[in-house]
Parts: C-alpha cells; sequence; structure tokens
C-alpha cells in the first residue's frame, strides 16, 4: 500500500496545502479528507493521479480545511457520471453531520443537473463508531474521536496480516482509542508544532498537539511508524529536519514528517 499526502498543513496554512491524503493499493485508492478547496485537483494532477480513478473517499469532519475540497470532488463526480466521462460509480463516507453539510452545500451551489447523480451512482454513506467497512478490500473500522469541537472520525484499517494502520484526523488519539492504536504498524497523527513553540502556537487550546506529545504517544503505544501532518507552516523550509530532531528524545520507532505530494510505501 502506498500513501501520498496531498496536503500536510493545517488550517489556515498558506505555504502548503491543507491536510488530506490518498491510500492506493493494487490500482484502487481511497481519497481522506479534500483540504480547503479546488486546489484539490492540482495536488491530485501532480500527484499523478487522475481523479477519475478515485471511487471512494472518507470524510473526518466538517470543518473548512477538511470539506471543501470533497464538494469539489463532489462536482467532478457529478459531471463525470452526467457526461459520461467517468466510469462507474462513486462512494463518500462519513458520519451524519458532514453529509448533511456535503448535501446542503451541494444543493446552494450545485445546479440541479450536477446534482442529479446523489443517491443514484454517487453515494454518501453513512458509518457509524465501530462499524466495519471493506475498503481496499481491507476491513476498516471507524470511530468516534470524542472531539469536544466538531464530531469527528477517524478509522483503523487492517491492511495485512498482523498489520494496522490508524488514521486520527486532526486531533489527538485519546485514550478510549489506545486498544486499537497500541502496537499499530502506521500511526497517522497530528502535531501542530514543536513543543517549544507551543507558547506561540497554542495547540493545546486548539485540540492539537505538539511533536512532543504525538513521539511520546507513540512510543507510549508501542508504534512502529508514526507519520506526522497538520502542521504549521512557519518552518517549510527545515520543518522535517526540525520535527525529526525532536523526536530523537521522546520516540524510538520510524518518524516520518512528509512534505506536500511525498508518498510512503506502508510494508
Amino acid at each position: 500500500m502506498k500513501l501520498t499526502m496531498l496536503g500536510t498543513g493545517h488550517a489556515t496554512v498558506t505555504r502548503c496545502y491543507n491536510t488530506c491524503f490518498l491510500l492506493e493499493e493494487g490500482g484502487r485508492m481511497v481519497l481522506v479528507d479534500g483540504g480547503g478547496g479546488n486546489t484539490i485537483q492540482r495536488q491530485l494532477l501532480l500527484a499523478g493521479c487522475d481523479w477519475k480513478d478515485i471511487h471512494h473517499v472518507v470524510v473526518s469532519h466538517c470543518h473548512l480545511d477538511h470539506v471543501l475540497g470533497v464538494l469539489w470532488m463532489l462536482r467532478l463526480f457529478c459531471q463525470g457520471m452526467r457526461t459520461g466521462s467517468y466510469a462507474g460509480e462513486a462512494w463518500i463516507y462519513s458520519h451524519r453531520d458532514v453529509l448533511d453539510l456535503l448535501r446542503d452545500m451541494a444543493a446552494r451551489t450545485l445546479s440541479a443537473k450536477y446534482r442529479a447523480p446523489l443517491d443514484e451512482t454517487l453515494h454518501l454513506v453513512e458509518v457509524h463508531d465501530g462499524e466495519t467497512i471493506s475498503l481496499l478490500g481491507h476491513p476498516t473500522t471507524f470511530f468516534d474521536m470524542q472531539s469536544v469541537n466538531e464530531t469527528q472520525y477517524g478509522f483503523a484499517m487492517d491492511y495485512a496480516q498482523g498489520k494496522r494502520l490508524v488514521f486520527c484526523g486532526d486531533e489527538p488519539c485519546r485514550k478510549h482509542l489506545w486498544r486499537l492504536a497500541g502496537q499499530c504498524e502506521w500511526l497517522l497523527h497530528e502535531a501542530f508544532c514543536l513543543a517549544s513553540e507551543a507558547a506561540v502556537f497554542r495547540p493545546h487550546e486548539k485540540q492539537h498537539s505538539t511533536v512532543q506529545d504525538a513521539c511520546e504517544l507513540a512510543e507510549l503505544l508501542r508504534v512502529r511508524n508514526l507519520v506526522l501532518y497538520h502542521t504549521e507552516d512557519t518552518h517549510m523550509e527545515n520543518r522535517k529536519q526540525l520535527y525529526l530532531a525532536e523526536e530523537q528524545r521522546f520516540y524510538s520507532g520510524n518518524l516520518f514528517v512528509p512534505e506536500d505530494l511525498e508518498s510512503l510505501e506502508l510494508n
């Protein structure tokens, strides 16, 4: 399986795109979140991905930097289905709040002809806490992050024998999720900034983590590989080096701080 980070930044970044990514295996793809606008199309193009090859989208929550790019994907799906340029059906998975928002935005921003495929060949699928579905042929369990802000879901994908990938949206992996994340092969976790800059960025006030927080948690849970995203963008030139240097004091596994469009092989 391959992970391609289409964007790695938090909501208001300007020097990178908002956090969203692709999971790809055997020619099949899942888009997770969409970032904050139609730049999702550019990121897919630069990643060498034809949007017409995407048939499954997962959306974590309603915040603008995650859901607006999905609205553009919805428009592309509907337009392609209507004109015959998009083959097959498409599925968007999320909890009720997100699906209601997408329906409302589609009704308010897209003409009736573009909305026609909704619920016919474009399926908005509600998932529930603890529900398991198949994505890329692998059992994938959705979970409620128990956010104090918007309802937010992550997921755990058992993608190989004894190997699990856990995606925690853009909030910390709270204690009720440790049973899923413990000893997982890959933990995808937000890290807003360095611990030394917490007074500047105030991540904890926003329900976010520092790099140190994420690394200490991954060490506690004996995670083998940790991927950090949803970061600030003031250190783009050396963000990777700074975050990796902080990791060495708190985490003994493999840390990855990808740039936009960087891919990782999930062995």
